[in-house]
């Protein structure tokens, strides 16, 4: 075994603050205990809350140890097996989500936060799929979409959004779409109805649905919340990933993802069926961690930013 290697290479900041902190350095390779796999990353996604822990917020319950190798999605293939490990194998192919770790060339984790990759899906979109679609699956279910509602999804070209109104379609419902007039064809071509965040938005909208909205998700704030605040009767059926600073205040919903294999399940399966695209914006090597942090935090781009080891 003398030419098996003990170090593996990730990105990872020793401080808290712009991209640039992000290096790639080496650590050991983490080895899977009882009921763990071990999974030769990918492709890693990048999520607006990897820049957010970046710069210094520490996720609910968690506090960040240095070197923090940042990244909460990934997709590769198991290598290693813990003890009592039964459903999975060497060699198969997988994606799944963990709490930071994961812009790595391995990750560790239990069996319960990974499931089967579908022979047709792309390692990018592999590992782009669970970070985003499980923040827009929640979200829907949170906020009981489904047949024959008409939904607002503001910031609806970003990662969450997409996934978000293709789900919503799929549930039945007609989508409104906010996005820039540069992502109106894209958000067309899925099946919405886009529109831009100009003034006269709530009037555009009432042009389009009479009655007002059913629901609304908010990735963007601005006046796409303001809309959704005013036209939603049941604020418990308005739910922002984006404004934070304001949901008491408007007595609006707080989305968090709430991660499992039966979620992530639901969403390969709706990939498999051709009900969901990932749409790819860019992808990085590993020792471009920095440069896709600054890309993710430019806004405004349409679809995942990943990374993809080699």
């Amino acid at each position: 075994m003398g030419h098996f290697k003990s170090k593996m290479k990730v990105a990872a900041f020793t401080s808290f603050g712009g991209p640039d902190v992000i290096q790639l350095t080496e650590v050991d390779i983490p080895l899977a205990g009882t009921g763990e796999v071990r999974v030769r990353v990918k492709a890693a996604g990048v999520q607006p809350v990897d820049c957010s822990i970046r710069a210094g917020w520490s996720p609910p319950g968690f506090s960040v140890s240095f070197p923090q190798i940042v990244g909460n999605e990934f997709a590769g293939v198991i290598d290693q097996m813990g003890p009592d490990v039964t459903n999975f194998s060497i060699g198969d192919e997988v994606l799944g989500f963990r709490m930071l770790g994961c812009y790595a060339e391995y990750v560790v984790v239990s069996t319960e936060q990974i499931v089967a990759k579908p022979q047709k899906m792309s390692w990018e979109a592999a590992g782009g799929l669970t970070g985003a679609g499980q923040t827009a699956h929640t979200a829907l279910e949170e906020l009981r979409v489904g047949k024959g509602d008409t939904v607002l999804i503001n910031g609806a070209a970003g990662g969450v959004g997409t996934v978000a109104l293709q789900i919503a379609l799929d549930k039945g419902a007609t989508v409104i779409a906010t996005a820039r007039e540069v992502n109106h064809d894209y958000l067309r071509s899925l099946g919405a109805i886009p529109l831009t965040y100009e003034e006269g938005l709530i009037e555009r909208i009432r042009e389009i649905s009479p009655t007002g909205l059913d629901a609304a998700l908010d990735t963007a704030g601005g006046l796409g919340l303001q809309a959704a605040v005013e036209l939603v009767k049941d604020k418990d059926r308005v739910g922002t990933i984006f404004a934070f600073e304001l949901y008491k205040q408007l007595g609006i919903r707080w989305i968090t993802s709430k991660r499992s294999a039966a979620r992530l399940n639901e969403l390969v399966d709706l990939y498999s069926q051709e009900k969901l695209r990932i749409h790819i914006r860019n992808t990085f090597s590993l020792d471009q961690a920095a440069n896709a942090h600054k890309e993710m935090e430019i806004g405004h781009g349409r679809g995942k930013i990943v990374l993809t080891m080699d």
